[in-house]
Order: structure tokens, then C-alpha cells, then sequence
């Protein structure tokens, strides 16, 4: 791609992830969704960035309110994409009973569910008390692999899983080069090696996830995603975590 196309992918990446600002799109093609699958774990790098300065500021006071601030800005600067995604996939999979078609129904109801609500509850307590575990600085750069492993899983899940139904799931793997995907994996691995080798274990928990949604509902969508994101965040933390204890 030329120059100014990696820099509207560039873009449309930061967007669809973050609420940070970026440069204007003027005209939305589906399929720069797809295109800018490069950029993911780019951009997960900056959302990392952003929560390690918080985590690091706050725990100049205390963990708990490194904890708290760092919680604060990843919903923040996220706009709780991921966890919208995770609420959404809960209630369907409590109430689908396996049935992908039940699935995607309950998918499409706009309302939450108790389902829906405690997952969230419990992620967000959960990532709290992750955080206030690792509110020091040997996990300021492990916290930015985290964001980065998490938003690589996106592209790799789309090429392993087939989409749902149509959406932006569908639309998401429609130009993902396999690649560049793999390069980026490589890239993570190497720094992963050296300043967290327990990170190590995002290679056997993306695939996993992967091979959750081909068990379960034999495909996914752009709320899998989204929820499988959230996942991979918390695992990635609770590795963290149980390491520096």
C-alpha cells in the first residue's frame, strides 16, 4: 500500500479501537476495517502505553489507586468496545443452549442481560485486582505487551474461525494478509522473550480461544471478538501477576 493508504488504515484502526483522536476519514470503505488489521497491535502498543503512565502515576500514591486509574483509562481510552462485546456474547451464550441461530438472535437484542452484566462486573473487578497486583515498574512494559497480544488476537481469530453471520466479523476478515500477521507475532514474541517471557503464553491462549468459538458455535463475530479480546487481557494479566507473586 502506498504511503497515505497506511496512514488512512493507520487511522481507521485508531478510530474503530480507541477513542484517541486521528486523522478525519472522509468517505468509509467496508473494507478498510480489514485493511487495518496491520495496525492493531500498534495500536494496542498506545492503549498499553497509556495504561502503564496511569498505573505508574497512581501507584506513586498506593497500588489500589494505580489500579484505579489505569482501570479508569483503559475503559476510557477504549470507549468499552471490548467490554460491550463481552456482555453482548455472555447473555447469548447463556441463553443460545449451543444453537448458533439462538445465538445470533440474542445477539441482536440491544438490551443487556443479567448474564450480560455480571460478566462485565466481574471483568472489570477482576482486571482491578490484577492491576493493584502488578502496580509497580518491572510490569509497566509487560502491561503495554498485553494491549498488544490482546488486539493481534483480533486478525489471527478472524483467519482461524469463519464469521457467523454478516457483519463487521465478516468484514473484518475480508483483506487480512496472514503475513503480516505473522510478523507481527514475531515481533511480539521477541520482546515478550525479553521483558516478559511469561507473556510467552499469549501463543497458547489466542490459538485456544480460536479453537473455543470452532468448538462451540463453529464461527464467530465482531462481538466473539470483542469478547475474546477482553479474555486474552485478563488471562495475560493473571500470568503477570502470578509470576511477580
Amino acid at each position: 500500500m502506498s504511503v497515505n493508504a497506511q496512514i488512512r488504515s493507520f487511522s481507521h484502526a485508531l478510530q474503530f479501537l480507541t477513542r484517541l483522536p486521528a486523522p478525519r476519514v472522509d468517505v468509509f470503505d467496508p473494507a478498510d476495517l480489514s485493511r487495518s488489521a496491520l495496525w492493531f497491535p500498534v495500536v494496542g502498543i498506545i492503549v498499553g502505553a497509556i495504561l502503564a503512565v496511569a498505573l505508574w502515576l497512581g501507584a506513586l500514591a498506593s497500588p489500589w489507586i494505580g489500579a484505579l486509574l489505569a482501570l479508569i483509562a483503559w475503559v476510557w481510552v477504549t470507549g468499552g468496545l471490548h467490554l460491550d462485546g463481552l456482555g453482548d456474547v455472555a447473555d447469548a451464550l447463556a441463553g443460545a443452549h449451543r444453537s448458533p441461530e439462538r445465538f445470533l438472535q440474542i445477539l441482536r437484542d440491544p438490551h443487556i442481560g443479567a448474564f450480560g452484566a455480571m460478566a462485565i462486573t466481574l471483568q472489570l473487578i477482576a482486571k482491578l485486582v490484577l492491576l493493584a497486583q502488578i502496580a509497580s515498574p518491572p510490569a509497566l512494559i509487560p502491561l503495554i505487551l498485553v494491549a498488544a497480544w490482546a488486539r493481534l488476537g483480533a486478525p489471527v481469530w478472524s483467519l482461524a474461525v469463519p464469521p457467523l453471520a454478516a457483519g463487521s466479523g465478516e468484514r473484518f476478515s475480508w483483506q487480512i494478509d496472514a503475513r503480516v500477521v505473522a510478523a507481527e507475532a514475531a515481533v511480539l514474541t521477541l520482546l515478550s522473550a525479553y521483558f516478559a517471557p511469561v507473556l510467552l503464553g499469549a501463543l497458547v491462549v489466542i490459538p485456544a480461544i480460536a479453537a473455543y468459538w470452532r468448538y462451540r458455535l463453529g464461527g464467530l463475530t465482531g462481538d466473539c471478538l470483542g469478547a475474546s479480546v477482553e479474555v486474552t487481557e485478563t488471562i495475560l494479566l493473571l500470568l503477570i501477576a502470578a509470576r511477580m507473586a
